[in-house]
């Protein structure tokens, strides 16, 4: 399996990160093989729910996620059947067994530095289908992640305040792009904590198992986007 930093753009380093045909998996591989674990699905409708649910979490273009199933099914890790409607056939995709267990060791991983929030926010989005002690890794992770860049952007904006940095020439157009990563690193701070502190009540990652939606998750967003 290649190193961190030998591994291509997208990768999500890890103990699952490579297929058992030896392929690299990346972030898209494990963003399909988390909806193929939901219900098989055409390549069709695959890219839709990509552009629905995964489109700010592993942006791809929509022939990456026609192709990538495909490779799934050459890795052994999902399959393709021929369904027919009359005279004309469609190609739907399920997960293997092995795709599943690939899911899971991933689920259960841990993120490479390179990938590492796209790839912990896909594997909180899927949590569902792993356990509870995974998802609550990940959130502890993304929780000092984002409370060191907190830290370092702070750090960096003080320095620009003090000094000016290297380029005082530059600051105004500087400021407004430090002001950005501070917002930025201020909201991955809070949401992490609201997020750890919501799953700790939780009893499992499925509403089943004792998962709830926390009162304030969607703040006002609901009220706002019906007026």
């Amino acid at each position: 399996m290649p190193n961190e930093s030998s591994a291509p753009e997208g990768a999500a380093p890890g103990p699952a990160a490579a297929s058992s045909a030896g392929r690299t998996l990346t972030t898209t591989s494990y963003a399909i093989l988390a909806l193929l674990a939901v219900r098989p699905w055409t390549p069709y409708e695959l890219a839709q729910q990509m552009d629905r649910s995964m489109r700010w979490l592993t942006p791809r273009s929509a022939s990456v996620v026609y192709e990538e199933p495909k490779r799934l099914v050459a890795d052994g890790l999902a399959e393709a059947a021929k369904e027919f409607t009359g005279k004309r056939g469609r190609t739907v995709y399920g997960i293997t067994e092995a795709g599943r267990e690939v899911l899971r060791a991933w689920l259960a991983g841990e993120a490479g530095p390179a990938d590492a929030r796209e790839s912990d926010l896909l594997r909180i989005a899927v949590a569902d289908l792993g356990e509870l002690d995974d998802l609550r890794r990940t959130l502890a992770r993304m929780r000092a992640d984002a409370d060191e860049r907190l830290a370092q952007t702070r750090a960096r904006a003080a320095e620009y305040q003090d000094t000016g940095g290297p380029f005082p020439a530059r600051l105004p157009v500087i400021s407004l792009v430090t002001r950005m990563f501070l917002e930025q690193s201020e909201a991955m701070a809070r949401w992490a904590a609201w997020a750890e502190e919501a799953v700790a009540e939780w009893d499992g990652v499925t509403r089943e198992t004792g998962a709830r939606v926390p009162d304030d998750a969607f703040g006002e967003a609901g009220s706002e986007a019906r007026e």
